[in-house]
């Protein structure tokens, strides 16, 4: 792997980081418990420490979530706080269609911010944020955008991730990331042949090899290696939908069916079954006869 750059000066520092995953995880294990967003942010921030910026941008998410119910308007002018791939993360949970669930956003959003304390790099960094949207079947345009803006990429890899949108989708994934490897620098340097229009070459001998090694495969077991071998947090995978709670009241359903029609039968078998008795609400109305008309 190519050496790690140093931090971007645009980075926060580690306690804020360190206060944003523990507000992520605390807002995704209360917010099992179905409390409004509004609720949460104003009980949590006296558990967020002082001394970072967190509580103030929380003061600022709460006022702007009680106007319009929405925190991801709100992160968007803090961007300077806020990176865009966590405001776009938030946008898509928040969004009507319902497919990305804000638990799975604070997921993510909480092992990206754990992951930025100590040992990050550029590249472990892009593929964690790739595969996110890969998993969770966000969109590609939007989402590389959000990615291109992150503090910890420089201008080569800004641009290289901006030209992927146009790329995603027609080229394999794994021989883009190839092509933007040490490895495939270091076989054309070997063949003889100029690298003067390749490049940038953002990505170390072993992402290179892991990348030609799962060309024309699923790009998950792509993400699986390269998760194994540079050691980004796993993503979180979506949950599928617990249908249980929807099975049991069914069948419970199309038991007393079944019981009733056996009732029927049963009374069929010991010698007639009394109708009347499905009449027996309206034994007391009057009845009504029409009048004999004349021969």
């Amino acid at each position: 792997m190519s050496n790690p750059e140093p931090a971007s000066p645009n980075l926060l520092p580690r306690d804020e980081y360190v206060e944003q995953a523990h507000l992520y995880g605390l807002l995704r294990q209360r917010g099992q418990e179905s409390m409004p967003i509004q609720e949460l942010l104003d009980e949590l921030r006296h558990e967020i420490l002082i001394t970072t910026k967190l509580p103030m941008a929380m003061d600022y998410l709460l006022t702007e979530v009680k106007h319009s119910g929405l925190l991801a308007p709100a992160m968007y002018k803090l961007r300077h706080y806020f990176t865009d791939f966590q405001t776009y993360l938030i946008r898509e949970s928040e969004a009507d269609t319902g497919r990305f669930m804000m638990s799975t956003a604070l997921q993510i959003l909480e092992a990206d911010a754990k992951y930025r304390l100590d040992s990050v790099t550029p590249e472990g960094m892009f593929f964690f944020q790739f595969e996110a949207l890969c998993r969770n079947r966000l969109s590609y345009d939007r989402g590389l955008a959000a990615m291109s803006n992150d503090p910890l990429y420089n201008d080569e890899w800004t641009k290289w991730i901006l030209n992927l949108r146009a790329q995603v989708g027609l080229v394999d994934f794994a021989d883009l990331i190839f092509l933007a490897s040490e490895e495939y620098k270091r076989r054309m340097i070997e063949a003889g042949q100029s690298i003067e229009d390749k490049g940038p070459f953002l990505f170390g001998d072993k992402e290179g090899r892991i990348a030609f090694a799962n060309r024309r495969k699923d790009p998950l077991f792509l993400f699986s290696a390269v998760q194994r071998h540079l050691g980004y947090p796993k993503v979180p995978r979506p949950i599928p939908a617990d249908e249980t709670s929807e099975i049991i009241p069914q069948l419970l359903r199309r038991v007393e069916r079944v019981e009733a029609r056996l009732k029927i039968l049963d009374d069929e078998r010991r010698g007639g079954m009394d109708i009347t008795r499905f009449y027996e609400k309206n034994k007391d109305k009057p009845n009504f006869k029409l009048p004999e008309l004349p021969e």
